[in-house]
């Protein structure tokens, strides 16, 4: 680790009367505050100054295709979701980093995040933070997390009454409940030979994904845990409120529950029956770099810096964000939250970062809807139809 810092020092120190380097970052508050900071350092430290402009996220993306090729974008984003690395780095906006990156970074960084940003077989990012759902308790109803499938049915069934609910989420959601499919077999995209995502291979439907959305349908009508009706704002009220003893959130949600003054815990969700283990999607934030900077050096030492160990350790405890160093992770053990997540994280895969994604949520969403409509739908054929309406789409139909 020491020998990581002094040669981030030392590329540091040849940026020296480089730049000035420009951030654009979608961050507020605290974690806006924290980056100003982390510019300020950088800056004593290499002379090199660093403008950080705050815009809402919605408009980075857009704008920074636009305007990279113009020399009028920022040298470094701070921070993406890796979901926009492939529409980013196809338009060629995005330089690859692997020529500015050692050994020991990469060993530091949990496999999934790494993974996240690469595209083409290509690195276009630097880590600093990952989410996922995970089973959320209230250790009012559940001191302790259950391990198995069975655990789990009976502590759910037992506290599901008529004033509580013992297990609620979202049951229409597809990315609450990639869990499921994933531990059923099915997966959105397959892989190419180099590891790249293929939108050739479709593996949501087949006898994987029938198990998968029978396993949901039965959540509501076989088991009889989730009611009509319920979406991410009902749930999130009830947990609040105490109303319910497990769910399935992810890290943007402690603060509230924090607030809500509850005793909670984050686990991996035990295996559904006859299934391997649950695994959900994970969204890993990372900085980028404009393939188009003038102040390329200057600005991977600042990403460089932003990526320490103790800078992730810093952003988690200003902003609640779940970092992808593995030392960071070491130096935030005792925390249950970040120790929890953490260990989802490491179970779930990164959501697909081609832009086909965005032809897969609209037919799945509505194939759940589906499922969930009637206890006898027929999961065979509405799964039959949304894999051919995903293939379609595809292929611009």
């Amino acid at each position: 680790m020491r020998r990581w810092v002094a040669g981030c020092l030392v590329w540091m120190a040849s940026a020296l009367a480089a730049g000035p380097v420009t951030v654009w970052t979608p961050f507020e508050g605290a974690e806006l505050e924290w980056l100003r900071a982390q510019a300020a350092r950088f800056e004593a430290a290499t002379g090199t100054p660093v403008e950080v402009v705050a815009m809402p996220l919605e408009e980075i993306r857009p704008r920074f295709i636009l305007e990279a090729p113009r020399g009028r974008a920022a040298d470094l984003v701070v921070p993406v979701p890796h979901g926009w690395v492939g529409e980013m780095a196809a338009a060629g906006v995005l330089e690859p980093v692997e020529g500015f990156v050692t050994e020991a970074y990469l060993a530091d960084l949990v496999p999934v995040a790494l993974e996240a940003f690469r595209y083409g077989g290509a690195g276009f990012g630097f880590p600093v933070s990952a989410e996922a759902v995970a089973l959320i308790y209230n250790k009012r109803w559940v001191p302790e997390p259950p391990a198995s499938w069975e655990a789990f049915l009976g502590l759910a069934r037992r506290l599901t009454t008529g004033e509580t609910f013992g297990f609620l989420y979202d049951l229409g959601d597809p990315y609450l409940g990639y869990g499921w499919f994933r531990a059923y077999g099915a997966f959105v995209f397959g892989r190419r030979a180099d590891g790249s995502w293929d939108p050739a291979v479709l593996g949501l439907g087949g006898e994987a994904g029938y198990r998968a959305a029978r396993f949901i349908q039965a959540l509501r009508y076989g088991y009889g845990l989730v009611p009509a009706g319920v979406d991410d704002g009902v749930v999130d009220g009830a947990f609040r409120e105490g109303a319910v003893a497990m769910t399935l959130n992810g890290p943007w949600a402690v603060e509230g529950y924090r607030e809500a003054g509850l005793a909670f815990g984050v686990a991996p969700m035990p295996a559904p029956p006859g299934g391997r283990a649950w695994g959900p999607f994970v969204e890993v934030q990372g900085i980028v770099l404009n393939a188009y900077s003038r102040h390329k050096i200057a600005a991977v030492n600042f990403a460089k810096m932003l990526v320490r160990p103790d800078a992730q350790v810093g952003l988690s405890r200003v902003g609640g964000r779940i970092p992808v160093s593995r030392g960071a992770l070491a130096a935030l053990e005792d925390d249950p939250v970040v120790r929890g997540f953490a260990a989802v994280i490491a179970l779930g895969e990164p959501v697909p970062n081609i832009p086909e994604i965005g032809r897969v949520w609209g037919p799945w969403r509505e194939a759940l809807r589906r499922v969930l409509e009637r206890p006898d739908a027929d999961v065979e054929r509405i799964m039959d139809r949304m894999v051919e309406e995903i293939r379609r789409g595809l292929q611009g139909e």
